[in-house]
């Protein structure tokens, strides 16, 4: 979790600090008159033990010594404590770092106690000194917790294991490590929720029986269900940010059975300060469920790319092309320009990206226009010149698209064609198609096309060697415009059905930044001709998708929520086939990105071919899959 740095101006500081802050100022005063009144406790205490409690018996010289040292030996003290800060903590969340800051503060006090004493003259009982300096580091240590302990015994303080409230939301955390202690402690300091902390699940069976912060650690996964149940839980927090993606998702696989609302916190990148607290808590989201890791990719060197160059972003509006913006603005680059048809989805990212970018020095174009128009796409080529065209324009609803085909052929087919042409006339340096796993033995006229535009990338990346035209193919994105994520939500938000073409229909998923994240690392790998396929793991059942949204949402499939198979649609596959199932795969420096083989063809007669298609896409004509066939032999298709 990135944190940003404020910047205090020196007129800022006390304000900072909290002295001008009248409640701060208060409490600080009534701690110090504290620690000066326990001083005075703890040395007359030890002047009366060393003389078995006979106050007649302490001699006048002593007793004369003990009133002279006293204001001295106080002063020390605040002195001492301010510097180590002890007069900054809130009362609240003090803790066992307080209670070592004030022992380690008297180190250098008791020294300075016995040096503060000859130097007046002086000479007091060995005794005096040592049980008068261990009595105030007692005194001065409960000082500091007195407050919590006054809140738990007034009852404004949070016990584990509930008080019996009716609003009390039981917790079960996973994770008694670390991050897991931290959570619990910043819950039982916490006024503001009604979350108390019952019990932890761990793995580690010498913790099992033993508690953390009086909360009880009562098994491990194994017993995750039944103790959920045993200790009438309503929330399980996972609370483990070091697991792998394997690990978590076998967790809260078990967890969502147990019908408790679900949340965790980020995961150990994210905790880059080390610290918990329950606002890092969030939901669980279905990403967490995917149980693979997250696409990393080498920032550095995509940010050397980017930064100083200009940019442009056809389809900039969408699920892809606007996520490929908002990363693309923070790398700082010359020029970012946005290339969009439907205006509605422009001005909306051209807004986000100003409100955050503005101020920092960010030259956006926002341009409205079609890949389709010929002199449009190659007069905004011409004038802004870019240095790296992002091609994420397309129509992409499988669907859709097999009642519409000849649409697909002049969008995704000759609308790639125009602008990788105008591209390579504008003298650009790096051209990125956005692909799809659908152009895998397509059995859809989507897919197809978008096999088209892989053939028509590295054709021209064959004869324009002055730019390097690049394809990155991947999977269904995870909460992008169209895919069936918000739609299960809508019809679990409306009372259900939740609407699954097949039980058995699976896909391969990724999310919108882990697709950006590829797409930008592509373009760094790019040298030209490449198509770029990811391994995404394991293919996920949509089945198993929608059952999992419903629990996330606290309710029961096919009790709370019914489900309903509704049959493929026209262009569907039950199975996508797996990226990786291509031959001739080359590796890269980043492990979960390969390359693909290279298309063989006639690049003569793919143009004729391509003329061909686009006169007949112009004519509505029926036979156009025979005529995309032709092109494409692996293109078989669907006879729903």
């Amino acid at each position: 979790m990135n944190r940003m740095r404020k910047t205090v101006k020196p007129n800022e500081k006390h304000l900072e600090l909290g002295f001008n802050n009248k409640s701060w100022v208060l409490r600080a005063l009534i701690v110090t008159a504290l620690d000066i009144f326990f001083v005075y406790i703890a040395f007359f205490c030890a002047l009366l033990l060393r003389f078995d409690f006979s106050f007649s018996s302490i001699p006048e010289i002593y007793f004369n010594g003990y009133i002279m040292l006293m204001p001295i030996w106080c002063v020390i003290v605040v002195v001492v404590f301010y510097i180590a800060r002890l007069y900054h903590s809130i009362w609240s969340f003090v803790s066992i770092n307080e209670a070592l800051r004030v022992i380690l503060s008297y180190l250098a006090i008791g020294p300075l106690f016995v040096v503060s004493s000859l130097v007046v003259g002086l000479r007091m009982p060995i005794s005096f000194y040592l049980a008068g300096t261990f009595g105030c580091v007692v005194f001065h240590i409960f000082n500091r917790f007195s407050y919590r302990l006054f809140r738990l015994l007034s009852g404004r303080g949070r016990l584990p294991l509930g008080n019996g409230r009716a609003n009390d939301n039981r917790v079960m955390i996973i994770g008694a490590g670390d991050a897991g202690a931290m959570l619990v402690k910043d819950l039982l300091n916490s006024n503001k929720t009604t979350m108390v902390p019952v019990c932890f699940i761990d793995e580690n069976k010498n913790k099992h029986g033993r508690s953390l912060y009086n909360v009880p650690i009562v098994g491990g996964s194994a017993d995750l269900i039944t103790k959920a149940a045993e200790y009438n839980v309503d929330t399980i927090i996972f609370a483990i940010p070091t697991a792998s993606a394997a690990d978590r998702k076998n967790y809260l696989n078990l967890a969502k059975e147990t019908g408790c609302k679900l949340r965790t916190i980020p995961g150990i990148f994210q905790l880059v300060n080390g610290e918990v607290s329950i606002s890092q808590v969030r939901d669980v989201e279905l990403t967490d469920l995917l149980g693979r890791e997250p696409i990393t990719i080498d920032n550095e060197s995509v940010f050397n790319m980017i930064k100083g160059k200009t940019i442009l972003v056809t389809g900039g509006g969408g699920s892809i092309g606007s996520e490929l913006c908002r990363q693309i603005a923070k790398h700082e680059p010359k020029q970012l320009i946005i290339f969009d048809i439907y205006e509605n989805n422009a001005y909306e990212i051209q807004q986000d990206l100003l409100r955050k970018y503005k101020n920092k020095g960010l030259n956006l174009v926002t341009l409205i226009g079609s890949v389709r128009n010929t002199h449009r796409i190659t007069s905004v080529m011409q004038e802004y010149k870019p240095d790296i065209v992002f091609h994420a324009a397309a129509h992409k609803h499988v669907p859709l698209m097999e009642v519409s085909p000849n649409e697909a052929i002049k969008n995704n087919v000759m609308g790639t064609y125009k602008t990788a042409k105008a591209a390579a006339l504008a003298g650009v340096k790096k051209f990125v198609l956005i692909s799809t796993d659908k152009a895998v033995n397509p059995t859809n006229i989507m897919g197809a096309t978008k096999r088209i535009c892989e053939m028509i990338i590295q054709m021209m990346d064959r004869e324009t060697p002055n730019t390097s035209f690049v394809a990155v193919r991947f999977g269904n994105v995870l909460g992008s415009n169209g895919s069936v994520i918000p739609l299960f939500k809508k019809q679990i938000a409306e009372g259900g059905p939740v609407t699954v073409t097949d039980k058995e229909i699976t896909r391969f998923f990724m999310t919108i930044p882990e697709a950006v994240s590829l797409v930008l690392q592509a373009s760094y790998y790019a040298k030209g001709g490449e198509i770029f396929v990811l391994d995404m793991g394991e293919p996920v059942k949509i089945d198993d998708m929608a059952r999992n949204l419903i629990k996330l949402s606290g309710l029961t499939p096919d009790v709370d929520i019914k489900i309903e198979y509704t049959g493929l649609r026209p262009g569907e596959k039950l199975y996508e086939e797996k990226l990786m199932a291509e031959e001739g795969m080359k590796t890269t420096e980043n492990k979960l990105i390969f390359i693909g083989k290279p298309i063989e063809m006639d690049d003569e007669q793919f143009k004729i071919k391509l003329a061909k298609l686009d006169d007949d896409s112009k004519e509505d004509d029926e036979n156009i899959r025979k005529y995309v066939m032709d092109i494409v032999p692996t293109y078989k298709p669907s006879q729903s």
